[in-house]
């Protein structure tokens, strides 16, 4: 691999990118989606990965397609598709820090959240984090962890994205998805229906659409975005008729349109520019976002509608008509998210003071230690984390593969 000649945070426009990828749960699918993807992943990044090495040297290596060995005194991660006779015929690696040196695969279970493994998932999360604001990588991948063994850990947290903000400082952050079709944005997340209604405030929904047109704007490098406010109530509450909360909305579209401005598209180049994408990416090579419908458009300030009926919102959306959605709530966002673009959603955390994706799904305990989890979810996660720390450093980085190589672990 091709390490930096500047070293960790300084790294000139032409070197490779460097990811920090967080093991997530070493009880779930995360350590062997990892060691399923390393050669695809290090063509394209130099790669830091934390978590405890007692979460993949857990994995069954009997009829497993990965084999793998750590080297360096357990510093350097190497995996390979084992061959005849013992012959290694792909290989992958990885710098390792395990922040639980003393965990070991004893102390765990296959498929089974403990308190050991959420001690072990949130310490990887902080130590990569730590890594990522130090400027010793670019950009911050995470596998999925357990908010029940984190629990288990005694630790409540309710997600990845509410610890990030904590460990980072930001004033601010929003849990986005972005897919070829699909784009939502929820303003809030794991809270109950109940506390949503309760809580719904002109100014809070406000602030939502408002820094979600300016981050989209940034991260994708386009003026004029279309961002469309789901309502709460069926049919937009119909005038009333079925509640009066879009009142409520309708103030907070008219508070974020006066604070937009006139803030046109940032500089730089887009960040998927027309064409196919490098070779080896697999993200949006279907369907590419579509741009404003009025060309003359491109350079304006966001556009914000709504409030919109929920149940017609989101197929409008995936048809062109907006860029993107902010959903009021969990399950509103993440279901039709789920459902057009179960395998190419990929999750971005906004507003953090640097780049964090995660594939979109969870720790799947049901299939860990069986090799039969898709890794692609995983590497458009890591795909995305480059484009979007490329454009926000400037840096010129492309998929590093050869021609012929396959596109993906």
């Amino acid at each position: 691999m091709t390490e930096s000649p500047r070293g960790p945070g300084r790294r000139g426009p032409a070197s490779r990118p460097r990811l920090a990828i967080s093991l997530g749960d070493p009880c779930g699918i995360g350590p062997e989606l990892l060691l399923r993807s390393l050669p695809a992943l290090q063509r394209w990044a130099d790669l830091s990965v934390f978590g405890t090495r007692a979460g993949v040297d857990l994995l069954p290596r009997d009829g497993a397609p990965v084999a793998w060995a750590f080297e360096e005194d357990g510093r350097r991660l190497r995996s390979w598709s084992p061959g005849p006779g013992g012959s290694r015929d792909v290989e992958g690696a990885a710098d390792w820090t395990d922040p639980s040196p003393d965990l070991d695969p004893g102390d765990l279970s296959l498929g089974r959240p403990s308190a050991a493994s959420g001690r072990a998932a949130l310490a990887a999360v902080r130590a990569a984090a730590a890594a990522v604001l130090a400027g010793e990588a670019d950009a911050l991948v995470t596998l999925p962890l357990s908010k029940a063994a984190c629990h288990l850990a005694g630790e409540a947290i309710p997600g990845h994205t509410e610890l990030l903000q904590a460990l980072s400082g930001a004033p601010w952050t929003r849990m986005a998805f972005l897919s070829p079709s699909l784009t939502v944005v929820l303003h809030t997340v794991h809270q109950s229906l109940r506390s949503v209604v309760e809580g719904l405030d002109a100014d809070a929904v406000a602030e939502t659409l408002v820094r979600a047109a300016e981050s989209l704007t940034a991260l994708l490098g386009r003026g004029g975005l279309r961002v469309a406010l789901a309502a709460l109530n069926p049919h937009a509450g119909e005038d009333g008729a079925f509640g009066n909360e879009e009142s409520i909305l309708v103030e907070a579209l008219a508070r974020a349109r006066g604070r937009l401005g006139d803030a046109g598209a940032p500089d730089g180049p887009p960040l998927f520019p027309s064409g196919p994408p490098p070779e080896g990416w697999r993200l949006f090579d279907a369907r590419a976002i579509r741009p404003p419908v009025a060309a003359q458009d491109a350079e304006g300030p966001p556009r914000l509608f709504g409030p919109c009926s929920a149940d017609s919102l989101f197929h409008r959306a995936s048809q062109g008509e907006f860029d993107a959605v902010v959903a009021l709530y969990h399950d509103q966002g993440l279901i039709p998210i789920k459902t057009l673009e179960p395998d190419r959603a990929v999750n971005v955390t906004l507003g953090l003071p640097f780049t964090r994706t995660s594939p979109d799904h969870g720790t799947a305990f049901d299939k860990a230690g069986r090799w039969r989890g898709d890794p692609g979810n995983f590497l458009e996660a890591c795909a995305l984390a480059i484009r979007l720390a490329a454009r926000a450093k400037g840096a010129a980085w492309a998929a590093d593969l050869p021609p012929g190589s396959p596109r993906g672990a």
